[in-house]
């Protein structure tokens, strides 16, 4: 069972945000949080986003693009392995045949 969840304080460009969080899950919040902040700072000083708003809704398409191109290739190399996967599988049949027909 999950433990209730518990407030959790945030610094993100500066601004603190109280976020309830289960106990578990904690650290990976603080993570993700940190890991946020690090991004709109670095969009905030690209000089080209000004606004709280923009800077997160920039920084929300930049990572979104990043995941998803994440997504994209990790399918094509599961592709890549469900072909291998295939060769290696036939490989294995020529050769219990060739077994076979041997004795």
């Amino acid at each position: 069972m999950m433990n209730p969840a518990k407030p959790v304080a945030l610094q993100i460009l500066g601004k603190e945000y109280l976020v309830s969080c289960p106990d578990e899950e904690c650290d990976a919040l603080m993570a993700t949080a940190r890991y946020l902040d690090t991004r709109m700072q670095e969009v905030r000083s690209g000089g080209k986003v000004i606004g709280l708003d923009r800077i997160a809704v920039i920084t929300a398409l930049n990572i979104a693009h990043e995941m998803l191109q994440t997504r994209q290739e990790l399918h094509a190399l599961e592709q890549g392995l469900d072909e291998r996967m295939d060769e290696i599988e036939q490989r294995l049949e020529q050769a219990l045949v060739r077994c076979e027909t041997a004795r």
